[in-house]
């Protein structure tokens, strides 16, 4: 009886961490915006350069695939444009995909010639952020008359000016926090 209650339990609190991570999820990035995947009128890299990529986002393809694929390949097989060794391959003209670890993901048109005109991107994923994290209470500045000859009544130190506090993190960022959040209670779950 008790084993019964424990599994419904536990089955429970799966679906609601599942719901849960998928309403809190990372960032989806629609490439190339309006224009979507194609080889004419987008530059990939400065789209791929004014963004931050993290583990939990995800990238959206949208495509005619009548005429493009999403292609998957190794950093070396990116700069040569070459398609025939793919890491993965979609072909649906609505594609979605995951990035699920740090590093470099490198994708490209397979259709020939489309990645030489420029039809290829490359992103950094960094890993997931764990949120806002909290800034140093700065302490007296002083000015910049007295500073070289005061020093610290703590430690003899001369005293330092701090500088502006950090940018705001993004919702994105704040998801993350919660999905791992939900991770750390599911791995409690599972040891009990």
């Amino acid at each position: 009886m008790a084993s019964i209650k424990s599994d419904t339990f536990f089955t429970s609190l799966l679906i609601l961490l599942a719901l849960f991570g998928v309403a809190v999820g990372g960032t989806v990035h629609k490439v190339g915006d309006s224009s979507g995947w194609t080889m004419m009128g987008v530059n990939y890299e400065a789209w791929a350069s004014s963004r931050t990529f993290q583990v939990g986002d995800s990238l959206a393809f949208e495509y005619n695939n009548g005429f493009h694929d999403v292609t998957e390949v190794t950093h070396n097989d990116f700069e040569l444009c070459e398609p025939s060794k793919p890491l993965a391959r979609y072909q649906t003209g609505s594609d979605t995909i995951s990035l699920t670890k740090p590093g470099y993901q490198n994708f490209i048109c397979g259709f020939p010639s489309h990645c030489d005109i420029g039809q290829k991107l490359q992103i950094l994923v960094l890993p997931a952020s764990l949120g806002p994290v909290a800034a140093p209470v700065p302490g007296p500045v002083r000015s910049p008359t007295t500073f070289s000859s005061s020093l610290s009544p703590v430690n003899n130190v001369p005293q330092h000016q701090m500088g502006p506090p950090p940018t705001p993190h993004s919702a994105a960022a704040t998801n993350n926090v919660w999905i791992g959040f939900s991770y750390f209670l599911l791995s409690l779950f599972i040891l009990v």
